[in-house]
This record gives structure tokens, sequence and C-alpha cells, in this order.
């Protein structure tokens, strides 16, 4: 079974580079198939859940090559409009092949998707969506089927601001006939990256990054060249790191504004960050002040960084508190953290941090962002930590062991 080992780790210093990120790359993988022709994506992380989807689009027909960080689609051969429910379960982002699919072909089937155990994340936005469009929905057993004549723009409103649902059903509208406009939709980098390259491939879409999106039916689409943003989770992830262990760090390839409320907290907690114009520069304090955080959809505080933070306020003074508003068990962590020697108190969707010396143990990521947070946890810890369920972390960090030895980590993969 693999697993990580890692020891107590006094500095990181150096400089490491961020991959292109995971929540841009899935949604714009699936979009390549609303594509006549071939697409060319570059930046793409070769992670689990990347390779999985490649998988997906490749049983449906398309042709598929992924090299290095590049992945060439042609989607003209796509001869099924059904995904392989195995491979649908083994990841969330399987869901937007339903849009794309839809979007092309009129007809859509794939298996409710799996991914990290963080809450309830059912995809009625998404149906809601589908169903304002036209299309007719059927879900029987686990199974969503799709099907339309023909799609007709409307007004839809998402009743939270969903990630995966305002992308899903910007990937159905963009060849819908006549204007759809989507309001109350979710902000995220990743939203206007699948924004741009729907844009560059022939789509009318305005408004991404903001509250309201319209969109303007086209009736093709050709494939295109194109490179997707940094991974900011992947950045902040590096950048608490080094505020919790130690040392000097410059974090490479970063879009600044993307971590901007990570930022402010940790210049809060007394962190030196200096901003480049693609990249960050972090120097620890001797000691970190106390902060609260509340985690919020973007702009505000990551979900995604919030047990990474919870770690580092485990070395800061005084009584932490840490809110999670968006999903209601994102606190896998916290018991693991405790066999660690945390001290942290759980009230519903609030937790109270005190400083604490971390010791090692034998621990499990129960998730992709928890699996990060043990390893700053193990780096933070005296003696020995063994982390089992490494397979969550591979879905969101590429090269992550090597990344962190080389900047002076105690961190070692056990296959």
């Amino acid at each position: 079974m693999k697993r990580l080992l890692v020891r107590e780790t006094r500095n990181l210093n150096g400089r490491i580079a961020v991959n292109g990120a995971k929540n841009a790359a899935l949604p714009i993988i699936a979009a390549s198939l609303l594509g006549e022709g071939e697409s060319k994506l570059k930046g793409i992380p070769n992670l689990r859940d990347v390779n999985n989807l490649v998988k997906l689009l490749s049983d449906l027909g398309a042709k598929v090559d992924f090299s290095g960080n590049e992945i060439e689609v042609n989607a003209d051969l796509v001869n099924k409009y059904s995904t392989h429910n195995e491979l649908a379960r083994k990841l969330r982002a399987s869901y937007y092949t339903l849009g794309a699919l839809l979007g092309r072909y009129g007809q859509a089937q794939c298996a409710l998707p799996g991914g990290c155990e963080i809450g309830n994340r059912p995809i009625d936005l998404h149906l809601k969506g589908f169903t304002a469009l036209g299309a007719e929905v059927e879900l029987n057993h686990g199974i969503v089927k799709l099907e339309a004549d023909k799609l007709i723009g409307a007004k839809i409103y998402l009743d939270y601001p969903s990630v995966g649902a305002t992308m899903n059903i910007m990937l159905a509208a963009v060849k819908a006939e006549g204007e759809t406009v989507i309001e109350n939709v979710a902000r995220e980098p990743e939203i206007i990256d699948l924004a741009n390259y729907l844009n560059i491939m022939g789509a009318k879409v305005k408004g991404a990054g903001t509250d309201v999106i319209k969109i303007e039916g086209v009736e093709e689409l050709i494939g295109a060249d194109y490179t997707i943003i940094p991974d900011r989770i992947e950045a902040g992830t590096y950048m608490m790191a080094a505020a919790a262990i130690g040392g000097e760090l410059v974090i490479e390839n970063v879009l600044v504004e993307h971590v901007r409320a990570l930022i402010a907290k940790l210049k809060e907690m007394g962190v030196e960050v200096i901003e480049d114009v693609n990249q960050v520069k972090v120097t620890a304090p001797n000691k970190l002040a106390g902060v609260d955080v509340k985690t919020m959809p973007y702009p505000g505080f990551p979900t995604d960084m919030q047990s990474q933070f919870m770690t580092l306020l485990t070395q800061a003074e005084g009584e932490n508190v840490v809110i999670e508003t968006v999903f209601e068990n994102r606190f896998g962590h916290v018991d693991e953290l405790r066999r660690m020697g945390a001290k942290i108190k759980v009230d519903g969707r609030s937790a109270v941090v005190a400083k604490a010396n971390l010791e090692g143990a034998q621990v499990e990521a129960t998730d992709l962002r928890a699996g990060a947070a043990l390893i700053i946890a193990g780096l933070l810890a005296k003696g020995e930590t063994e982390i089992y369920n490494v397979h969550h972390i591979e879905r969101g960090y590429q090269n992550i062991t090597r990344k962190l030895r080389d900047i002076g980590a105690n961190i070692e993969l056990i296959t």
C-alpha cells in the first residue's frame, strides 16, 4: 500500500513551481468535446482525475493524446453519448460530459459522479439548468440521461453560486438557439478560464467573473489551442507550508489576484508576502499571530484551503476560529490532526484551534486537501508521520513529493 513518510523539517527554502489548475483543466478538457477538429490544451497537470477523464473521452470515441502537460483532443469520432459508469464514478468532474455532449449532440448519459467525500454535492442545479434549456432529464438508479431535439436559450437563476452547475450550464448553452442568461453564478477564476476557451472556439460568452453570464448561442465551435491558468490551490498550499514551517520560499507560476484572500490572512499573521508579476515570495515570521477565517465562495477564502490553513493555525498564538460555510463535512482532517496532538474543538461548522506541538503518527488522508494538510502537519511534527490513502493527494498535486524534497522537505513516497 502506498504511503508517505514525512519527518520534521526546520525550513523550506528555494523555489517551487505550480502546475496548471486541476479545477480548470477538467471542465476545459470536457469542453473540447464541443469543438469540431482538434484542440490542443497546454499546462494540463498529470493527475489521477485528469487521466480518468482522458479515459472517459477515449471510451466515447474521441481521439485523445496526453503527453507531458499537453492534451490533444479530436471529438469528431465520438460515437456514443453514454459514459463508462465505473470511470464516471471515480471523479466528480465526469458530470461535465453531460453539458458538453448535450450541447453538441443533444443527448448524454452519465453515472452520478464520485470524488472526495466532503459533503452533500447534488447536481440538482445542473439538471435544473438543462431542463430550462429544453432537455428532458431522466434520473434512475444513479444514472442521469438527457435528451433534447433542440436546445433553446433561457433565463436561469441558480439558488446557490455552484461552480459545477455554472460550468455545466455554460457547456450546454453555447450552442443553444438564442440567448441564455445565467444569474447568481459562481465567479471563480476557473469559470473565466472556461469562458475564455469557449470564446476562442467561437462561442459568445460574456460576464464570466461577475454574477451574471450571458451566452449567445452559435451553430458551430472549432477546436482551438489554449493554455490553462495556474492552480491557485496548489500555490496556496505551498504558501501555507512555508508560513507554518519557516524559511523563505518563492512560489512560481502564480496569478496573485487568485490568492488575494489567502495573502491577506497570511499578512494578518505576520507573514511577509512579496508579490511579483507571476510569483510570490513567502518569508515566515518568528511568531505567528492568531486570526479567524471563514470560507466563502470566490473571491472569499476558499474552502479548498481550509484544512491546510487549520494546520497552519496549530502554530499560531491564541485560540483561532475556523468557520466552514461551503461544505458541511469538511472537517474530516480534524481527527487525524488530533492524533498528532492538535488542539481543535469542533462545534457544527465551526472549529477552535489552539497552538500545539505536533508529534508524528499514522494518519489517513480523508480527502484531497486533507491530505495536503497532513503533509504540512507531518513536516511540523516531531518524529515520523505515515500518511495513508495517498491516492487522494495524487488527485490534486502533481509530483508533490519531489517538489517538496527539492525545497528541503523530509518526505518520501513508499510504494
